[in-house]
């Protein structure tokens, strides 16, 4: 492909690769066109890790092998894409342009959707999404409850386009902000317009983009640096991964825009090493867009030059914190440093150096495009825009979702999520990951926004959003998610390396049946001391885990230290097991226990010795009957 040597070039071949992506999208003319075969169907199966781990690439090889088989290899396309962000179904099928949503779909359909959906024109009814509501198949994606609440922004092409064809990409309008930018507005303008969008950076604190932009160009340097920080710690998050995964380019524009914007020109994207699959189309988009000229030098005929690298991080979640990163990809341990000098002023290298998330970099084309009054009429008036969430935990529907900021939790984890596993009661909700607070349902209709979450003692974080029930202990959760921060820890400041010991010390007193009513005072008093002492973001928020179930469930905190029992059954420490009446004496809990602590004859009720059971809880799984309960 000769590379691309203006904006209008850029322009042409935009208008000519649409029409690839145009069967794509839901329509009812798209049906019809289908049924009539006018045009080419196209098989999109999901290539994020979790459908990959779960065998999409071998759907895939099938599916060509079939097609071509039976003779539609003109006539069917089949095409790897990102993710649909509807994990908890994978590996998914969206056959286009009819718009059939194959869900946990193996290999072993392939033919059938093959010979029954393309030969015979005949949806394969079994492989559609139940809704858990209304328990009856959905066919099409934009009619699931999933989707029906979602605006997808940063997610636009996740699940639309093959993320390692440039061309697919060009074809849904990347680089176009690019060269809208290089070719029609000043540096400042770029700048201005982002800030006039209310873009705030999504990776945590919710700094206004356009204002960090802006530190970052005020200062004179022979040297400027762009950072996409890729280093997504939280547990249980993977929006970062589903966009690289997904939509590369959008970043890698993004990127450009940003360095455009401030004066540089290079940037490195700084994205943790257990992330191969999206590292690797990383390294195939760059080189991509090398070829097509849209990295490198004299970018678009403009003069502008601007090229990408990538750097390894080892998984430490205190690099996800700036100073901290820019300390790893200098090759210095990965430590936060004081504040200030910000790296706006002194960064990577000592040079300015502006460092933004990768959902907020994949924000900013759509931007550029749209316009800053469209991006502003989305979202609330101190949260523009929306957010992507990764919702996993006790819920029915597992996945990312993008939501507009301002959307309530009871949306998300009821109208989107589709409720509670298996019936149960909601219990509370986590935010922000280790660094947030669990949220009760007094306060489910709370909108999604920062200063809302940050009200009730939470925060937005990464994106993170874990869903508990009534069997989540919250003593055990605030314990999870503080062995976690203690784990992650630079170990440089005092607060966060002996202070948050401390804490999980106590933590561990109180679920092992040792904790006692001045550990509950110490809890919170050296909680608030760490959160103002403490050097870094992960230090100063690790408490939030701690404070904020002691705020809304302190009865289970009392009811370990006191009674010294878990309501919840799930502190091993303080449960007890018993066997009761109804004990049938079949001996098969006698003869699993490791320790021999059961007596009893056989046809008689069993016994359990308390001064020796270990609580491993093999009687209670291996009672046929129910007879032995957990209290």
């Amino acid at each position: 492909m000769a590379k691309i040597k203006s904006f209008e070039e850029l322009r042409a071949l935009n208008k000519e690769l649409k029409k690839l992506v145009t069967l794509r999208e839901v329509s009812h003319e798209a049906e019809l066109a289908a049924e009539n075969k006018r045009c080419k169907r196209q098989l999109l199966v999901c290539g994020g890790t979790g459908c990959k781990s779960a065998e999409s690439y071998e759907i895939v090889n099938k599916l060509k092998a079939k097609v071509e088989e039976v003779g539609l290899k003109d006539e069917v396309e089949v095409l790897i894409t990102g993710c649909f962000g509807f994990c908890e179904q994978g590996p998914i099928i969206n056959v286009c342009p009819d718009n059939a949503f194959y869900v946990r779909v193996k290999t072993d359909d392939v033919d059938e959707i093959v010979e029954s959906h393309l030969l015979k024109g005949k949806i394969v009814e079994r492989l559609l999404y139940i809704e858990p509501t209304l328990q009856m198949r959905v066919k099409r994606q934009d009619e699931m409850g999933f989707y029906k609440k979602q605006e997808r922004i940063a997610l636009r092409n996740c699940g639309l386009i093959n993320p390692e064809d440039l061309k697919e990409a060009i074809a849904e309008d990347a680089y176009m902000a690019l060269g809208k930018c290089l070719s029609g507005l000043t540096s400042e303008e770029v700048i201005n317009l982002i800030s006039e969008s209310g873009l705030r950076g999504r990776g945590g604190g919710g700094f206004p983009t356009g204002r960090k932009w802006a530190f970052a160009k005020q200062y004179e340097s022979d040297k400027k640096y762009i950072i996409c920080n890729a280093d997504e710690g939280d547990p249980g998050a993977f929006m970062d991964r589903s966009i690289l995964e997904g939509d590369p380019h959008s970043v890698l524009e993004a990127m450009a825009i940003a360095g455009y914007a401030i004066g540089a020109d290079e940037g490195n994207i700084y994205i943790r090493a257990e992330y191969p699959l999206a590292i690797d189309r990383l390294y195939k988009a760059i080189e991509e867009a090398h070829e097509y000229g849209l990295l490198g030098e004299d970018i678009l005929g403009t003069g502008f030059n601007f090229d990408i690298h990538i750097k390894y991080g080892a998984g430490a979640f205190v690099c996800g914190e700036e100073t901290a990163l820019i300390q790893s990809i200098e090759g210095e341990r990965g430590e936060p440093t004081n504040k200030p000098p910000f790296p706006a002023e002194c960064g990577l290298w000592n040079k300015p150096t502006s460092v933004n998330n990768v959902e907020t970099l994949a924000m900013v084309p759509a931007i550029i495009n749209k316009g800053a009054d469209w991006f502003k009429s989305i979202g609330t008036e101190t949260s523009r825009g929306t957010k992507v969430f990764a919702l996993a935990g006790k819920v029915n529907n597992v996945g990312l979702v993008e939501v507009p900021m301002g959307t309530t939790l009871r949306e998300i984890i009821y109208d989107i999520g589709g409720g509670i596993k298996n019936g149960r009661k909601f219990k509370a909700v986590q935010t922000g990951g280790p660094s947030g607070g669990c949220i009760p349902t007094q306060y489910l209709d709370t909108k999604i926004d920062y200063e809302s979450l940050n009200s009730i003692g939470s925060m937005m974080g990464s994106g993170g959003m874990i869903v508990m029930d009534e069997d989540n202990c919250m003593v055990d959760i605030a314990k999870f998610y503080l062995e976690f921060t203690v784990d992650e820890s630079c170990g440089k400041c005092t607060p966060c390396r002996i202070g948050n010991k401390r804490l999980l010390e106590i933590l561990t007193r109180i679920t092992e049946g040792n904790g006692t009513e001045e550990d509950l005072v110490k809890l919170e008093e050296l909680g608030e001391l760490i959160k103002e002492t403490s050097l870094c973001g992960l230090g100063q928020t690790a408490p939030n885990p701690i404070l904020s179930t002691m705020k809304y469930f302190k009865d289970e905190y009392i009811a370990h230290v006191r009674e010294k029992r878990c309501p919840a059954g799930v502190c091993n420490g303080l449960l007890r097991y018993e066997i009761l009446d109804k004990c049938i004496g079949c001996t098969k809990c006698a003869r699993v226990c490791p320790v021999s602590c059961i007596t009893g004859k056989v046809k008689e009720k069993h016994f359990i010795l308390q001064d020796k059971c270990i609580k491993c809880g093999s009687c209670y799984t291996a009672c046929p009957v129910g007879a032995i309960i957990k209290k």
